[in-house]
């Protein structure tokens, strides 16, 4: 882990000598129409779109699922400043189907949004919030009234769905007073007919294949595929295309090599790191490629775009 410091030597002297590479124009980043099933999916189908960054909505036993929804402009504190959106949540607001449940992965403003929680809790208010440890309090002060705070490997159930809290390597905390004070965590959804695995925002660590042989097999993993640059600073909390291909490894040795569909986040919607806004999925595809892999187990999806889980 890197401390402020770092940050002030990667920002202010490391991006002087070595200028960040051009990003594309935000028109590359495709807007798609949504076609999730509204306003629920049939109990033995499951869908996922894909909003924005770590923000999906996903249908599954019958229920609407957000996970880190985050609909504001900016990922700060303020509005007039910080990370502003190169494209707009796929989904309006107002166009969501009833939310069912809400899964948290950590407490960054690009993944926990206290606009967005104000918003779904009074719209919502039976909604189901899970949050991993300390984070509860943020919740219910915004209007959450139904808050499950889980440790890694804590089991909870909603109707036929399972949840279970799973481990990532990241960090948590929204001021500097506040660092690693609250957990930061994945999360797996299994019913009798589907199972997927939402890894939040994670770094590379040796705990995949425990996950998957613990929570799985899995039909689909999302896994984060962005934010990577420079890599002495983001190793540690951020994944980039090779680790992908690393932790899907691990993901398959333990599920005993049973194949399943890595479905890319965390990239071309928030400015955050120095790599080109385009570049993650393009390496993810090259990366994938040259391991040999099955094009169609790699879903780079557009903004908006929908699609079913086989």
């Amino acid at each position: 882990m890197h401390g402020f410091l770092d940050f002030l030597k990667w920002s202010l002297i490391e991006r002087r000598r070595n200028p960040r590479r051009p990003d594309p124009d935000p028109s590359v980043f495709t807007l798609v129409t949504p076609s999730y099933v509204v306003p629920r999916a049939a109990p033995d189908q499951c869908t996922i779109t894909w909003i924005g960054h770590t923000s999906f909505l996903i249908q599954i036993a019958g229920l609407n699922v957000l996970t880190d929804p985050m609909w504001s402009e900016r990922a700060s504190p303020v509005q007039f400043a910080g990370p502003r959106r190169w494209v707009p949540p796929a989904v309006g607001f107002d166009r969501l189907p009833p939310i069912d449940a809400v899964l948290l992965s950590h407490d960054h403003y690009d993944h926990l949004d206290s606009s967005t929680v104000s918003r779904l809790a009074e719209r919502y208010p039976a909604t189901a919030w899970y949050a991993p440890l300390g984070v509860g309090d943020f919740l219910r002060r915004r209007g959450a009234s139904d808050v499950i705070e889980c440790d890694w490997w804590d089991e909870s159930a909603l109707g036929a769905l399972r949840l279970t809290c799973l481990p990532a390597q990241h960090f948590s905390g929204r001021t500097l007073g506040t660092r690693n004070h609250t957990l930061w965590c994945g999360w797996s959804l299994r019913t009798p007919g589907h199972s997927l695995f939402f890894a939040g925002d994670t770094a590379l660590h040796p705990d995949f294949g425990l996950i998957a042989s613990r929570s799985g097999p899995f039909d689909v993993a999302i896994l984060p595929i962005g934010a990577y640059e420079p890599r002495w600073f983001m190793g540690a909390v951020h994944m980039n295309p090779e680790d992908c291909i690393n932790a899907v490894d691990q993901l398959e040795t333990g599920l005993d090599g049973t194949p399943f569909v890595m479905a890319a986040a965390h990239w071309g919607t928030f400015k955050l790191t120095d790599e080109p806004m385009d570049e993650p999925p393009a390496r993810m595809r090259d990366r994938w490629q040259a391991a040999g892999r099955h094009s169609e187990n790699l879903w780079i999806m557009r903004h908006g775009e929908t699609r079913i889980v086989p």
